[in-house]
């Protein structure tokens, strides 16, 4: 198996090489004539921005906790696995170490009979699971004559049940830090995308939005709820209304001090990193002060929790009991959507 995240530098020295290797990626910058000019407006950007990125960083350690979170995760979940089969989980970050070649590489070397690839994004959208999967397929060929074991892939798991368990769970251990806790705004958060990317068939926000929708009925919850999205990186239109604008919201439209508490979810995210335990955790719960909440709470992710990683397993098994068609078959038209 094949684990798929965005990855983070793991030091300050290597957060502008991984700006420019996020900036460089033809999944998140195209427009007409990007191929020339791409590499250098990567290069421009990633310089611009390396100082504020670093201050986030700063204030988390100096570094991302992606990476380990990660391993951590595919550990645990080749424990679960090897209860019952052979099997062996690697991860290939997107634009950090390991990155993808390394992964490819751990396969192609293996001899394995069969390959799922899972990302780690519960929602698709052609700027994460899409761009994960476009560069696997790039560099995963036959090396030396030996055809490598053709892929499957679980291309989202927003839908399934102990996925959507496993964030009920987390939630619920959430709600315990406020006592009673029926009148706490639950405030889904949601790595935001340019609007363009949802006009043009990507199904990122409506998977969003039906994440949110299917927890808050599994979890039978009557608190108020939102949904709101964060992180942009760019001028133009993105998916709102963004974090900021909805803590505001709830500030000032409410009346009773009892009700001003909030719960913020990782709705996109299911390990920790800069855009939980800074954006969220250190940003927003500032502004929430700033703004006179009467108590702000972020829900961890899921990381290596066992029903989150029975979940992981469970997609194997499905996987594997229905023996889908393979990703060079019948997924190609999906890697560029």
């Amino acid at each position: 198996m094949v684990l798929f995240q965005l990855g983070g530098p793991d030091s300050p020295e290597a957060i502008e090489p991984f700006l420019y290797n996020l900036f460089s990626d033809p999944d998140i910058i195209d427009f007409p004539f990007a191929r020339l000019a791409r590499p250098v407006m990567a290069r421009l950007i990633s310089s611009r921005r390396a100082r504020k990125v670093q201050e986030h960083y700063a204030s988390i350690g100096g570094k991302s906790p992606l990476r380990e979170l990660t391993e951590q995760q595919a550990a645990a979940l080749e424990g679960e696995l090897r209860k019952t089969l052979d099997a062996r989980v690697f991860v290939a970050m997107r634009y950090w170490h390991p990155l993808t070649e390394e992964a490819v590489k751990q396969v192609l070397a293996g001899n394995f009979e069969e390959l799922i690839l899972l990302p780690l994004y519960p929602q698709y959208s052609r700027t994460t699971t899409g761009s994960s999967l476009n560069e696997w397929q790039r560099l995963y060929k036959s090396r030396n004559g030996t055809r490598p074991p053709a892929a499957r892939l679980v291309r989202e798991f927003y839908e399934y049940p102990p996925y959507l368990d496993s964030m009920v769970e987390n939630i619920n251990e959430g709600l315990t830090r406020f006592g009673a806790a029926d009148d706490v705004h639950l405030v889904f958060s949601a790595h935001g995308v340019p609007v363009s990317v949802i006009e043009a068939g990507d199904p990122y926000q409506a998977q969003i939005e039906a994440t949110t929708k299917l927890v808050m009925k599994r979890g039978g919850w009557k608190n108020p709820h939102w949904q709101c999205y964060q992180s942009r990186v760019s001028p133009g239109r993105w998916l709102r209304p963004m974090l900021h604008e909805t803590l505001q919201e709830i500030a000032t439209g409410s009346m009773d001090p009892k009700s001003s508490r909030v719960l913020v979810i990782p709705v996109a995210f299911v390990s920790d990193h800069v855009e939980t335990l800074s954006e969220i955790n250190i940003e927003a719960r500032e502004l929430a002060s700033h703004l006179g909440l009467g108590q702000f709470e972020l829900m961890p992710a899921l990381n290596d929790s066992p029903s989150f990683i029975r979940a992981l397993a469970g997609l194997v098994h499905r996987e594997l009991a229905s023996r889908g068609s393979a990703l060079d078959n019948a997924v190609q038209s999906q890697l560029t959507v």
